[in-house]
């Protein structure tokens, strides 16, 4: 698409980084805003962030200058009659982008493209009131727009395959990983990133943990932001919306439900770092104050047995005799099992969260010294770890559990007996969304995969997560939390379901 002047429309945050981005590829860009001067203003937000990489030794003067030249600002839209690709960037509303692309219809050439960098509108719904629905698509770009690589190019019911294609190679050309979506609510990553967001929410109206606890565990289990922080950067009304969004899309099924723990914070105006407090309270520095502490555990001698088969098993054993932690191992069928003796007689039972409560287990064991610990995704001891007791677990007990982890250099993060603990849950639940999306069409598992490590920033994608795991212990786990709820959210994906028989044949 050589030659092609870009339009954009609206000179907010996305609306300036897609322009800089269009014109870093070489294209000469229209940036039109209604508000007075905010086009000039973004232009000049930009020519500040190209100024910071010259002087970083990023980009050289003369790149910055040529950047900078191939941006212009409009006063109307009818000024953007020249664009062959049209993006929208504006208030994330329907009517109001409607109304948009219908007067850009009567004003770009019949061949031109329009696209909006909506993250959760219907696309079809969005194209209605058009004549040329063909040309409509959605290019959904991820803040801030010139550093994260993901763009989904979302079809409509009506989009083109020719026009698909044509925005396929122009991402590429743009330095962007473009992944194929079909519009349903929240597309590939807001769709499948729910869960990571509404686990959390539900853990903390149960009063299971803290934000500070859950937030420890998903970054010890790879994830670069726990859900909680993410939040307060996103900001609670922007993804509360969403939720919102996405669960009216999805006429109420209860995945998707508010939390009213968010909206309590929304209605507070604890919005996040841009309110100064949200989950957290953030000096002007934008520091934050999250500590908690965890009373301190006796020195002890301890001895493990371990019992069961798989990586973690193996990891653990090495892990032990750094340590110097006498382990006796035995290699038998069935899944881990560490069983911790102190020099005092006490003893636990350590298992890895299926989905029930410790207290659940434990009562099926006649054994009050139960405990859980949580899922492990990179296959290796993380950082920080979940852990939880029977509520009849004797404290002598507790403390050798805690002592034997902390020896490993493991840092256990003590929450109450949650059903399927912090990663456990959130994983299984992300896979199962995953699952959902290629059952019904919205992309393929690599797409999946894709944009959740380069849209969200994931350590792994759903269905490498699904293979490291097996369907087996997805499935199991999952049922346990749906007989503990109540409820559909938990329900099991037919194409989870599929996978799981495949993997039972296969066996």
């Amino acid at each position: 698409m050589n030659g092609l002047i870009v339009g954009v429309v609206g000179a907010g945050t996305m609306g300036e980084g897609i322009a800089q981005v269009a014109a870093a590829a070489g294209h000469a860009v229209l940036l039109y805003d209604t508000r007075a001067g905010a086009a000039d203003r973004a232009r000049e937000q930009v020519a500040a962030r190209l100024a910071k990489r010259v002087v970083d030794g990023k980009m050289s003067g003369a790149d910055r200058d040529r950047t900078l030249t191939l941006i212009s600002t409009r006063s109307s839209l009818r000024e953007l009659a020249p664009c062959g690709l049209v993006i929208e960037a504006i208030v994330e509303a329907l009517d109001p982008k409607r109304a948009l692309f219908t007067e850009l219809e009567h004003t770009i050439a019949p061949e031109a493209i329009l696209a909006t960098n909506t993250s959760s509108l219907s696309i079809t719904a969005l194209a209605r009131d058009l004549r040329h629905r063909h040309r409509f698509v959605g290019l959904h770009f991820f803040n801030p727009v010139p550093v994260m690589r993901l763009v989904e190019i979302v079809r409509g019911i009506e989009s083109s395959d020719e026009v698909l294609a044509r925005l396929e190679g122009l991402m590429r050309s743009w330095g962007k990983t473009p992944v194929a979506a079909r519009s349903t609510p929240g597309f590939i990553v807001n769709r499948i990133a729910r869960p990571y967001y509404a686990e959390a929410l539900w853990l903390l109206q149960e009063r299971r943990a803290t934000p500070a606890q859950l937030d420890e565990c998903l970054r010890g289990a790879g994830f670069r932001m726990g859900p909680c922080e993410l939040m307060d950067m996103i900001g609670h009304d922007v993804n509360y919306a969403v939720t919102e969004s996405v669960f009216a899309a999805n006429f109420g099924d209860t995945r998707f439900v508010p939390s009213q723990v968010q909206r309590e914070l929304v209605d507070a105006g604890r919005l996040g770092r841009k309110s100064g407090r949200g989950f957290y309270s953030y000096d002007q520095d934008n520091g934050r104050s999250d500590s908690f502490s965890e009373s301190p555990i006796r020195e002890a001698r301890v001895r493990c047995i371990l019992r069961g088969e798989g990586r973690l098993s193996g990891t653990l054993h090495e892990a032990m005799a750094k340590a110097s932690i006498p382990c006796e191992r035995q290699q038998e069928a069935g899944d881990l099992q560490l069983r911790l003796e102190g020099n005092d007689r006490t003893s636990i039972t350590l298992t890895c969260t299926d989905g029930r409560a410790a207290g659940q287990v434990a009562a099926q064991h006649g054994n009050p010294a139960w405990g859980l610990f949580d899922w492990t995704p990179a296959g290796k001891l993380p950082s920080s770890l979940a852990v939880a007791f029977a509520g009849r677990c004797p404290p002598s007990a507790r403390e050798l559990a805690l002592l034997a982890l902390r020896r490993l250099g493991v840092r256990p993060i003590t929450i109450a007996d949650a059903p399927g603990l912090v990663v456990g849950r959130t994983i299984a639940m992300l896979i199962n969304e995953a699952a959902d999306a290629v059952q019904q069409g919205v992309c393929d598992e690599a797409a999946a995969d894709t944009a959740m490590k380069l849209g969200a920033n994931y350590p792994a994608g759903p269905f490498e997560w699904l293979t490291h795991f097996g369907a087996t212990r997805i499935v199991r786990l999952l049922a346990h939390l749906q007989g503990s709820a109540h409820c559909e959210r938990y329900r099991v994906s037919p194409w989870l379901s599929d996978r799981l028989w495949n993997e039972t044949a296969a066996v």
